[in-house]
This record gives C-alpha cells, sequence and structure tokens, in this order.
C-alpha cells in the first residue's frame, strides 16, 4: 500500500515539475523584442596635421590637411580651381575662384542660392561670419544639417579683387548618422582652411 502511495506522489511530482516548465517556456517566448538601431563601421581618424597650400601658380594660400590631395580642375577656362581630395574618406572640398569685375554682389548671391538650395533636405542651415582684416579677408561658413548633398560651404572674398567658395561632398548617399564624424572632422580642416587663408596679390 505505501508503495502505491509513494508512486502516485512521484507521478503527480513529475506531472507538476513537467506542467511548470512548459508554464515557464511558453512565458519566456512572449517578451516584446525592441529592435536596435542600425550600426557603423568606426572610422579611426588621424590627429589633424596642416601644410601650406602655396606650391601651385595660384592668386591665393592656406593651410590643408596633411592627409588630403590638392588637384587643379580647369573646367569652363578656369585656371585657378581645385579639388581637395579625401580619398581616406571619400570626401573632396570642391574649390572655385573668380576674380571681381563689378559682381561681388551677384557672387554672393549665387553663394547663398547654392547653399540654400539644399533647404529642401536641411533640418536647418547655420551661417558663421568670419571676418579677418588684417588680411582682407572675409567670409561665411555655411553648416547645413540633415541628410543634405554637401554638410559645409564657404566662402572667402576681400570684397574688391578676389573671391573663393568651396564645397564639401561625400561620393555617397548622404546620411546624416554615418557620415557625421567624417563631416565634422573635414569641417575642422575648412575652418583652419578659412583661418589662414591669404591673397597673393
Amino acid at each position: 500500500m505505501e508503495t502505491k502511495k509513494i508512486k502516485y506522489l512521484q507521478t503527480i511530482f513529475y506531472k507538476t515539475t513537467l506542467l511548470i516548465v512548459i508554464t515557464a517556456s511558453l512565458f519566456s517566448c512572449g517578451k516584446n523584442y525592441v529592435p536596435r538601431p542600425y550600426g557603423y563601421f568606426r572610422v579611426d581618424l588621424p590627429p589633424h596635421n596642416y601644410r601650406y597650400l602655396d606650391t601651385l601658380q595660384l592668386p591665393y594660400r592656406f593651410e590643408i590637411s596633411s592627409y588630403a590631395k590638392v588637384e587643379k580642375r580647369e573646367a569652363e577656362g578656369e585656371k585657378c580651381w581645385i579639388d581637395i581630395k579625401y580619398p581616406f574618406l571619400n570626401a573632396a572640398i570642391y574649390c572655385s575662384y573668380k576674380p571681381i569685375h563689378g559682381n561681388l554682389k551677384e557672387l554672393l548671391e549665387d553663394t547663398r542660392q547654392m547653399a540654400y538650395k539644399h533647404s529642401i533636405r536641411a533640418d536647418a542651415i547655420n551661417e558663421k561670419l568670419y571676418q579677418h582684416p588684417e588680411k582682407k579677408v572675409y567670409g561665411i561658413l555655411y553648416d547645413l544639417k540633415g541628410n543634405t548633398a554637401s554638410s559645409v560651404q564657404f566662402f572667402v572674398t576681400d570684397s574688391i579683387h578676389h573671391f573663393f567658395r568651396g564645397s564639401l561632398y561625400f561620393d555617397n548617399v548622404p546620411n546624416k548618422d554615418s557620415i557625421a564624424p567624417m563631416s565634422d572632422y573635414i569641417r575642422q580642416d575648412i575652418i583652419r582652411l578659412m583661418e589662414s587663408f591669404e591673397w597673393k596679390q
């Protein structure tokens, strides 16, 4: 009689244990999963290091990153246009130069329109004024926030003879999250360019 009672209790124990395990398994599968944000590859950026761009026959000079390559671009008969390329970041600052012949207002308006044509995609466009009267260098840095094709644009001028402008572009689909560290890195180089800018003539 005692043996039957022990077997009965063992059977109840096994069935109860099995029921608890199945119930726990069912409830553990009901967890709500939260999607993780998309990750991007980390880019190790070198420390900023500069050298003067002064070897080309140009009416201006300034400091550029030691990691950048400069190529002259003779577009539409222009001889003083250059591209400052960052091969390891797949980016370039496209620079143009125009002599002023009573058309400063038009050049300033063209530059403003080129920056603000990105306003459709931009979250914001901030302007920072630069003035270096001792060098006769005046300009504006345009910071374009959001998924814009160009994240930084700028110009410098002496208001009488020279006008120089540049635009930063990455050779890939704009994504503010993935290119933000690289864009900030090159933005620092652009600020250095503007602060060290000098006219030769």
